[in-house]
């Protein structure tokens, strides 16, 4: 009988090109899923496909100031970073606070140092700084009983109140006392 003995050579060039495949096709894989992770988490950071854009938690593009105050809803627009401590510890209740409110407040946020020109037009002098709306589009005027300290800005001019900001972190409960002076039960 004859034995047919392969060498270890002609064994291991097969394999070779089969690993090489596999290889080959993990790559690609990996490539696949690291692309279409990132847009999916484009699309959750927006918000759901049901949902209007105007109230989605993050804000990649201009504000059109006028076209949320025609809403009729609180607004509160938070400009902060990703990176910076007191903002980290805002997004948590930001992102609650948006999603608990829909239709009742308008809550986003701004990531200035990753978006700067979308802080063009508002008075920002330090990160976190939060910029109030009541109801009916107007800076919202805070009483003295609320217990946060805000700034209100006004023209030089005509001395119209433009602006109602908090600079710095504000907590859950801060932010609900204001949003409830703005009406929001």
């Amino acid at each position: 009988m004859e034995q047919n003995h392969q060498s270890p050579a002609s064994i291991k060039r097969p394999l070779l090109k089969v690993m090489a495949i596999l290889l080959i096709s993990l790559v690609i894989g990996g490539i696949w899923l690291v692309k279409n992770r990132e847009k999916e988490a484009l699309r959750e950071l927006s918000s759901a496909p049901d949902r209007n854009p105007d109230f989605a938690l993050y804000v990649t593009e201009a504000i059109n100031l006028e076209k949320l105050k025609s809403y009729g809803l609180p607004i509160i627009i938070d400009f902060g970073a990703d990176s910076c401590v007191p903002c980290k510890e805002m997004a948590p209740v930001l992102k609650e606070l948006n999603e608990t409110l829909q239709g009742k407040a308008i809550i986003r946020f701004v990531d200035v140092w990753k978006h700067k020109n979308l802080a063009e037009g508002y008075p920002l002098r330090a990160i976190p700084t939060q910029f109030f709306f009541d109801r009916e589009g107007k800076p919202f005027t805070p009483s003295e009983s609320i217990g946060v300290p805000m700034q209100m800005y006004a023209t030089k001019d005509t001395n119209t109140h433009v602006f109602t900001v908090h600079e710095g972190g504000m907590t859950k409960a801060q932010l609900l006392a204001a949003l409830k002076e703005m009406g929001v039960e």
